[in-house]
């Protein structure tokens, strides 16, 4: 008869495995990819690094749980704003420079979703979280058609274009040292989205 883990003991092992999760993610913000060896996540969360190997089959797919629990999650947080409460030309905006402070307060992690070199297994996990991306901007970008807050245009395309526009002005405050003016980043991103859209920036 097969030996089944009690429920105490599948609690013991699913807190182990969230904790290396957490100090895999610490790690990878700290130092990026390529250097977020399993030896480097071990002693992050104290223990061997056999036992890495306990809960994941190798370092890649830890990797690609690190991606999609952190990159998921700011997936969710621009989703909760395009589709709350407001205009879509509002939440457009309020949602881009969500986003953007967030990366900007955690830059570390922010870089090595957005930008940083990585195995390419994360790099397709990165791919479809852009789907993702491009998915939300193009739903907003249909609710302002059909409002007449944006010009008729394919949102689709739109979509693609805000996406890689606000990954790119990123890219380089995100892996530059803390010196960027981040008020007047976010508002200066923030009009270029909405120009990109065709509507017009919002009036202090």
């Amino acid at each position: 008869m097969a030996y089944r883990k009690t429920p105490a003991e599948l609690r013991r092992l699913d807190a182990a495995r969230e904790h290396l999760i957490a100090c895999a993610t610490a790690v990878v913000a700290e130092v990026g990819w390529s250097q977020a060896s399993v030896t480097a996540v071990a002693d992050s969360a104290g223990i061997a690094a056999g036992s890495v190997y306990q809960h994941f089959p190798s370092k890649s797919a830890l990797a690609v749980e690190v991606f999609r629990r952190a990159a998921g999650h700011e997936v969710e947080v621009l989703e909760t704003v395009l589709r709350g409460a407001g205009d879509p030309v509002s939440r457009l905006a309020s949602g881009v420079a969500v986003f953007a402070r967030r990366a900007l307060e955690n830059r570390g992690l922010a870089y090595a979703l957005l930008a940083a070199p990585a195995e390419p297994a994360v790099g397709a996990e990165r791919l479809e979280h852009r789907r993702r991306y491009r998915a939300l901007f193009a739903e907003v970008v249909r609710e302002g058609i059909a409002a007449g807050q944006l010009p008729p245009q394919h949102a689709e395309i739109t979509a693609a274009a805000l996406t890689g526009a606000v990954g790119e002005v990123l890219a380089y405050p995100l892996g530059a040292p803390d010196s960027t003016d981040t008020d007047a980043l976010l508002a200066d991103l923030t009009a270029t989205v909405l120009r990109c859209a065709g509507a017009a920036a919002p009036s202090n």
